[in-house]
């Protein structure tokens, strides 16, 4: 008899409101993803090409012909190359053979770079590879080419910061 009180006192146009909200929801999301589908960006078809009117040359020159050439953009600077002689180079061996950092230290010095040492690098490298102070970044991708090395590293502890740090490795 309670439950059946508060069935009669319930008002019924309540749940009316929560479909036709419902109905017009599901309706807008319809509509979105329409507009969605037709206004793809990747969609080729409907990529076309839009004629564009030329300026017709006349035959009498002008004055302002010359100065109404949109603004020239300027080249970025290029950056200063790279002084081999003025950067510090290390080269470590981190494999059993031996003067392997000798003569890759020579062929640094032949190519011009200021080779500081060589010597053994006690500690596990994954790969040969050449470790930079951030501001020597570029010089470590000169140095790399000139020596046939792959893999550029950032510096690392108990690397010096003001040079650059070959380890060769048996990879």
């Amino acid at each position: 008899m309670f439950s059946h009180t508060l069935l009669r006192d319930r008002d019924e146009s309540g749940m009316v409101l929560p479909t036709r909200l419902l109905v017009l929801c599901i309706s807008a999301v319809a509509v979105a993803g329409l507009v969605f589908v037709s206004n793809d960006p990747d969609d080729s078809a409907g990529d076309q090409a839009v004629p564009v009117a030329q300026p017709r040359a006349s035959s009498a020159p002008t004055a302002t012909a010359s100065s109404s050439a949109g603004p020239t953009l300027k080249a970025k600077p290029k950056p200063k190359p790279v002084s081999r002689a003025d950067t510090y180079v290390v080269v470590f061996n981190n494999t059993r053979t031996r003067g392997l950092a000798g003569s890759v230290a020579g062929k640094a010095k032949a190519a011009g770079w200021n080779v500081v040492g060589s010597d053994n690098w006690y500690g596990t490298v994954d790969s040969t590879a050449v470790y930079y102070p951030p501001r020597l970044k570029r010089a470590a991708q000169e140095l790399a080419y000139d020596l046939g090395i792959q893999r550029l590293r950032p510096a690392q502890d108990p690397m010096q910061m003001d040079r650059l740090t070959v380890i060769l490795t048996g990879s």
